[in-house]
């Protein structure tokens, strides 16, 4: 897992959290790239040896200030810089490379896509983009940004999963608070799907086992993807209780499976109709994989069976794998579900309208600096010469 920017290296920061957390460890090994040295000084989680500061001969360690072609530049020259940390990462025991970037600023918008094209010249492991882009309140340039790298991200990735800023901005909500909620955001719901396949010694096994080639699978074919989520909060069982022993009669345990049926069917629902990381309708999504998790007494078979054929109505897609993911100590049952190959999403189509106005107003604001400027030099009567 590789964060890249300022934005990509806060996400992996707290991915790796959240692996220490709760002994997931989904992160087999992770690295930071930066062309601000503040920026990877700031991480807590993220070793310092697989920390890489880019481009100090040409920005000095303070970054790129918004501009993401002299980010991708950077990028392409010290490329070398970046594969020596990763050439310290055992390769054969990961399954993918995950890149992770905002795409409205400077030096992940830029590097990001580069990076990815590096990766999948070198190595035979699939390599998904994750890219955050940025509120529709954040400023036009940083529109034109992500709207730029998006279209050169989603070639260079064998999949990139979207998570919108605008989506999840709470109105009030200070900028960094913003930021360290919507990082809690976007790791609890891919925290929960990459965890899913990775079994720990002592754990209980799954009744259908979601592993890392469901999600690849699922994520074969390119496209754009995003993530649905929805919990309920339960009250966990311990074995050998007075519950277990209340539960002894056969049509308690009948109306229990109901219950809990009942309940995949409606969290499933909520995960794929509620907010999803990157808005967009359902219908048509290519590929789709359902994710339970919580304590095994809530997961059940049916439920999950259900759930994955109501998805399949809902896409029209016969690719709908599922599972669930044994999950003690949380104290709720959630539903992760990845949307994979989705094209119906008009925020990115608003998204790429704005940047074009965007575009437009800068073209026009650099005309007029210059004949304002041309004025302002130059006398009117053109009497005076310039030194030289």
């Amino acid at each position: 897992m590789i964060g890249f920017g300022q934005a990509g290296g806060k996400v992996v920061d707290k991915f790796l959290e959240y692996d220490k957390r709760t002994g997931s460890e989904i992160v087999r090994a992770a690295a930071a790239v930066n062309t601000a040295k503040a920026d990877l000084m700031g991480l807590e989680h993220i070793a310092e040896d697989q920390r890489v500061l880019i481009g100090q001969s040409r920005v000095k360690g303070h970054g790129v200030g918004a501009d993401n072609e002299l980010g991708a530049e950077i990028a392409e020259e010290d490329i070398d810089e970046v594969q020596g940390a990763i050439d310290s990462i055992p390769v054969h025991e990961v399954d993918a490379f995950l890149v992770v970037a905002g795409l409205g600023g400077g030096t992940g918008s830029g590097g990001a896509p580069v990076l990815a094209k590096h990766l999948k010249r070198i190595y035979t492991e699939p390599v998904y983009g994750l890219g955050i882009l940025p509120g529709s309140d954040e400023g036009g340039i940083y529109t034109l940004n992500a709207a730029r790298s998006f279209q050169t991200f989603v070639r260079e990735v064998d999949n990139l999963m979207v998570f919108d800023n605008d989506a999840w901005r709470k109105t009030g909500e200070s900028v960094q608070g913003g930021y360290e909620e919507i990082n809690e955001e976007i790791v609890r719901r891919f925290g929960i799907l990459f965890g899913a396949g990775e079994i720990q010694q002592g754990q209980e096994v799954a009744e259908s086992v979601v592993d890392s080639s469901e999600i690849i699978n699922t994520l074969s074919g390119g496209g754009v993807s995003t993530v649905g989520y929805a919990e309920e909060e339960v009250e966990e069982r311990s074995s050998g209780g007075l519950l277990s022993r209340l539960r002894d009669d056969g049509n308690d345990e009948e109306l229990d499976s109901a219950h809990t049926t009942n309940r995949i069917t409606s969290l499933v629902r909520k995960a794929a109709l509620g907010r999803l990381t990157l808005p967009c309708e359902i219908e048509g999504a290519e590929r789709a994989l359902l994710v339970l998790a919580g304590p095994p007494e809530y997961l059940n078979r049916k439920g999950i069976e259900r759930g994955r054929k109501w998805l399949e109505e809902q896409t029209g897609s016969m690719e709908v794998r599922g599972g669930d993911y044994p999950y003690r100590g949380a104290g709720f049952v959630a539903t992760v579900i990845l949307l994979a190959g989705v094209t119906n999403v008009p925020r990115i189509k608003e998204l790429q309208q704005v940047a074009i106005e965007a575009q437009d107003n800068l073209d026009e604001i650099r005309e007029e600096s210059d004949d304002n400027l041309d004025e302002l030099v130059n006398d009117d009567s053109d009497e005076l010469e310039s030194l030289f």
